[in-house]
C-alpha cells in the first residue's frame, strides 16, 4: 500500500487501558501540554478520522485550535483544519453535530454499498458520502483517501475503529499518551477490543520514542517500515513536519 496515506493513531489511555469513563462527563486524560502536541499532529495531517460512535457520544470538533498553525496551513493553500472522516453502517449521525457543523472543511462519510442514498438524505449535503463494499474495509477506505490526495491520516478513535486499523496491520505509527490514573470500570470503552493483532510475543512493536509531557507519558511506536520515511517526509506534500524527538 505504498500510495496509501501514512496512518498515525493518536489517543490517550488510562493506566488500565481505558479511553474514557462509562458515563458522562467525558474524562480528560491528557493535560494542556499534551493537547497542544496533539494539535500539532492534527495540523500536520491531511485528514482526521473517528468512528461514528465517537461522533454520537463525544461530539468532537476535530479542528486545529492554534491560530498560528491554522495560518501556516492556509499559507500553503490548505484548509485551516484537516478533512474529517468517519465510517457508518447505520447512518445514525446528526447533521447538526460539531463534526459536520463547526467549519467548512471537507467531510467524508464512508458506508457499505447500498446505504449511500439513505445516509446522504439524512445528512442533507453536509458531507460527501462514499459507498465501498458490502462491508467497509479500512484498507479500501485508505485507498479511496489516497486517490483523493490525502497523504497523512490521523485516526483518533474510538476503540472499534482503532481495533480495525491495528488488527488489519495498516498503521504506520502509534502515538499513545498514558495518563496517571485508573478508570477501573469494565463498562468503560477500552483502547482496543478483542482481535488478532500482528504484534505478539514473536513480533514485538518497535518503540521509537518515550518522553514525559507533564504528568503523562508519550509512547511512540513504529508499526511499519514507513515510520522513518513518514517522519522525514512530513514537511512535504500536503502536511507540515512533526519533529521526531528520541531519548
Amino acid at each position: 500500500m505504498a500510495d496509501s496515506p501514512y496512518v498515525t493513531i493518536s489517543c490517550a489511555v488510562s493506566l488500565d487501558g481505558y479511553l474514557d469513563t462509562a458515563r458522562p462527563p467525558r474524562l480528560a486524560l491528557s493535560n494542556p501540554a499534551d493537547f497542544d502536541r496533539v494539535d500539532e499532529v492534527r495540523a500536520a495531517s491531511d485528514a482526521i478520522m473517528v468512528g461514528a460512535r465517537t461522533i454520537r457520544l463525544d461530539n468532537p470538533r476535530l479542528l486545529v485550535h492554534s491560530k498560528e498553525r491554522q495560518g501556516r496551513r492556509a499559507e500553503t493553500g490548505r484548509g485551516r483544519s484537516p478533512w474529517k472522516v468517519t465510517v457508518t453502517a447505520s447512518g445514525d449521525l446528526d447533521p447538526r453535530s460539531a463534526f459536520f457543523a463547526e467549519d467548512d472543511t471537507e467531510k467524508l462519510v464512508y458506508c457499505p454499498r447500498g446505504a449511500e442514498r439513505r445516509i446522504r438524505r439524512r445528512l442533507g449535503g453536509t458531507a460527501t458520502v462514499v459507498q465501498l463494499g458490502d462491508d467497509v474495509r479500512m484498507a479500501d477506505l485508505l485507498s479511496d483517501l489516497g486517490d483523493r490526495g490525502v497523504r497523512r491520516l490521523m485516526v483518533e478513535g474510538g476503540g472499534t475503529t482503532l481495533t480495525q486499523f491495528l488488527a488489519d496491520d495498516i498503521v504506520d505509527e502509534l502515538q499513545l499518551a498514558v495518563a496517571p490514573l485508573f478508570v477501573g470500570d469494565r463498562r468503560a470503552p477500552r483502547f482496543v477490543g478483542d482481535a488478532l493483532f500482528p504484534w505478539t510475543g514473536e513480533r514485538r512493536a518497535t518503540l521509537a520514542e518515550a518522553r514525559t509531557i507533564g504528568d503523562v507519558v508519550l509512547l511512540r511506536y513504529a508499526l511499519s517500515g514507513r515510520f522513518a520515511e513518514g517522519v522525514g517526509a512530513a514537511g512535504t506534500g500536503m502536511a507540515a513536519s512533526v519533529a521526531a524527538r528520541r531519548l
